[in-house]
């Protein structure tokens, strides 16, 4: 390497340039099938992550943390039943009322300090013993990249109603409902099991929380229990 070196610096300048010239043109053409290779994969990065299912391709918008209440079997990456499911826009939790202040709650008319209003025949509560105000149902047909904070991020995909007023659901990437589900995130939702009046947020052992992660709410007695799984929605889809 060295003697090729005092070679080239032993000739004229016109000689070097004939020397390098070649040279540089391989620099060049290396330099370019680099950034041709980038650019494709690139592209082909930005295809996949915008590609929907159906063949139509759907951009995502990133949005502040909206929050999914999900039914489903949890290792099914599809099913049906969307329609039972409920959206959060805001943080239900820090918006909620403990359960050792529900005489408070009561007292002013079920009109919580966050302006939602509690609904004795159809009512929420999370992991740390926090009655929550009900979600949107029902979740809008449409794309969501969801997580629960783990290694796992997916598109969520909720069809349109069928004749049957059925909406199904479907997850990419062979995720399972489990992998995005937020483990620490507990919600039920309590309904009388027999007359009005029945089921009360006063007959919550409040001993029971908080909740273990994964592990289901406690029951309330005189009422019926439906546990929710809880996703995390950091961007929507929108139509390309």
């Amino acid at each position: 390497m060295i003697s090729k070196l005092r070679t080239i610096r032993a000739q004229s300048p016109s000689q070097r340039d004939a020397v390098l010239a070649p040279r540089r043109k391989m620099q060049q053409r290396i330099r370019r099938a680099c950034l041709a290779t980038a650019l494709l994969v690139t592209m082909a990065t930005l295809s996949q992550s915008v590609h929907a299912i159906g063949g139509s391709k759907t951009k995502f918008k990133r949005i502040p943390t909206q929050f999914i209440a999900a039914l489903g079997d949890p290792a099914a990456s599809a099913g049906s039943g969307a329609q039972w499911w409920g959206l959060w826009p805001l943080d239900p939790g820090p918006r909620g009322v403990r359960l050792n202040r529900f005489e408070h709650l009561k007292a002013a008319g079920g009109l919580a300090p966050a302006r939602w209003r509690f609904d004795e025949k159809d009512w929420w509560l999370e992991e740390h013993g926090v009655i929550m105000e009900q979600p949107n149902f029902p979740l809008p047909p449409g794309q969501y990249r969801v997580t629960g904070d783990r290694e796992m991020t997916a598109v969520l995909t909720i069809h349109p109603s069928d004749k049957n007023g059925d909406r199904r659901w479907e997850l990419n990437k062979g995720a399972r409902l489990h992998d995005v589900t937020h483990l620490a995130c507990r919600s039920a939702r309590y309904t009388p099991a027999a007359g009005e009046g029945s089921c009360s947020p006063e007959n919550a052992q409040q001993a029971a929380f908080p909740v273990a992660p994964g592990a289901v709410m406690p029951p309330v007695a005189g009422c019926k229990k439906q546990d929710y799984a809880v996703l995390f929605v950091i961007a929507v889809g929108v139509e390309d």
